[in-house]
């Protein structure tokens, strides 16, 4: 069992089995507002109408964490979609894991994390019932803007790993086991 987790870059190729990659890069637009405004359409499906829920916009100010980090838990919504865009231009990091995609018997496997780092000007959106970290900025104070649910129902669910299932990520080299 190797207990490091390895970085890679945010890619949509990459990231399609946990959610999409909200960014412009490649993607394609339309004009509007008398041809003075591209519009890039449709860049990810909010999921949040489940069990009467709705869609709601928060701003999240994040502090980073301190590195190496011991990732030794991880949380899904199983209610809905999370959309995170950075809102100060700032690279971020990204941990996902694996989903058997049975939201009543899922359990998290700690080996299939996979880290990723976004350059700033790409936001994520969690598909429901996606395996992620909180939130891992590397700059003090920095914000996002957050698309998700409210309304009733358990939409977090934490899982905590053993010390055995417990990984190790560092912050720094792409393509490096950190």
């Amino acid at each position: 069992m190797t207990n490091m987790i390895t970085l890679e870059p945010l890619t949509a190729e990459a990231f399609k089995p946990y959610g999409d990659v909200i960014a412009t890069m490649d993607r394609d637009y339309f004009m509007i507002n008398n041809g003075s405004t591209r519009r890039y359409h449709q860049l990810a499906d909010v999921d949040t109408e489940t069990e009467g829920g709705r869609t709601i916009i928060s701003i999240f100010q994040a502090t980073p964490l301190t590195y190496p980090l011991s990732v030794s838990m991880m949380e899904r919504h199983p209610l809905g979609s999370q959309a995170f865009i950075p809102l100060f231009g700032n690279a971020y990091l990204i941990l996902v894991a694996a989903s058997t995609g049975d939201l009543e018997q899922d359990r998290l496997d700690s080996q299939t994390i996979r880290g990723f780092i976004s350059d700033g000007s790409q936001g994520v959106n969690y598909h429901r019932g996606v395996w992620h970290h909180p939130i891992l900025a590397l700059t003090d104070q920095d914000q996002f803007l957050i698309v998700d649910r409210a309304g009733p129902g358990n939409n977090c669910e934490e899982v905590h790993f053993t010390d055995a299932e417990t990984r190790i990520f560092n912050k720094g080299v792409l393509g490096t086991q950190l």
